[in-house]
């Protein structure tokens, strides 16, 4: 599929709050062969998400430590993450220390996910990407745990106002990138 019908069918699906202030954008390089050309999210006229380009306005990640550290990073601890640790130890462990050790095992594993998922945004192809968006349910690009899917999905007229409300949980375990998005749809 050609770029402007690509873009046509994704701008179709814009929330209408969002219509004139997000747009797809791509550059492509005539005469250079070794040059594939970039694609960009763009709010409000100004890039947002450049696939290609670690130098954007929101937050890159460049280590896992990097992401627990992060004030902003939320890692939801249930009884059954506490369970888990007291079973695997050895030993009696205080309570207190069961609900730390428990967070950061938690707090490890979805770092790991979100510099995968950081990791596969670099390298992916914004068109095969979005092509596949395209032919997928809506249910499976929210909860897929790629940046791309959700951020198209997030910005899509067939989420609700009350799935995004209740996606609020949910999004604080993600990458910055669609915690942007999110808040930029739900305060539109």
């Amino acid at each position: 599929m050609s770029w402007s019908k690509l873009q046509q069918q994704l701008e179709s699906f814009l929330s209408p709050a969002l219509k004139g202030r997000v747009e797809y954008r791509a550059t492509s390089y005539r005469y250079l062969l070794d040059k594939s050309g970039t694609c960009h999210i763009a709010v409000d006229q100004k890039n947002i998400l450049n696939m290609s380009d670690k130098n954007n306005a929101i937050r890159w990640y460049q280590s896992e430590q990097e992401i627990k550290s992060d004030p902003e990073f939320y890692v939801p601890v249930g009884p059954e993450d506490i369970e888990a640790v007291r079973k695997s130890a050895k030993g009696p462990i205080p309570e207190d220390r069961l609900k730390v050790m428990a967070r950061s095992k938690k707090a490890g594993e979805q770092a790991k996910a979100l510099m995968s998922a950081q990791a596969s945004l670099t390298k992916s192809n914004f068109v095969a990407a979005a092509n596949k968006f395209l032919t997928t349910p809506i249910e499976e690009s929210l909860e897929s745990p790629d940046i791309l899917p959700n951020i198209l999905a997030l910005m899509d007229r067939r989420v609700g106002k009350k799935r995004i409300q209740n996606l609020s949980e949910q999004i604080q375990t993600k990458h910055p990138i669609v915690r942007y998005f999110y808040e930029l749809r739900r305060d539109a």
